[in-house]
């Protein structure tokens, strides 16, 4: 199976994240201190038929990961989430 995590916020304190399955919200939680604590939180919490997670952050996709990476890669997979997410917003214009 392959879940979406979607995560929001801007500054330490106000993250959080949606975990969903088709559409279905399965957990969330809020008032993270960064991306790095929401991919932590989220992967911690799914079960163990989850393979592979898509990321979304701040309403745009990064990527779709093997568990696997996320665990050994978290900084990384963050990174790469909030560099996303600005190079698209600066295009857009939304920042």
């Amino acid at each position: 199976m392959i879940v979406r995590i979607e995560i929001e916020g801007g500054r330490a304190g106000f993250y959080e994240y949606r975990v969903s399955y088709e559409s279905e919200e399965l957990y969330a939680d809020a008032g993270l201190e960064s991306v790095v604590d929401c991919l932590v939180g989220a992967v911690e919490g799914m079960s163990p038929d989850v393979m592979a997670a898509e990321i979304w952050y701040r309403g745009v996709v990064s990527g779709t990961y093997p568990l696997t990476i996320i665990g050994m890669s978290v900084e990384q997979v963050a990174a790469h989430a909030e560099n996303t997410t600005q190079a698209i917003r600066e295009i857009l214009g939304d920042d």
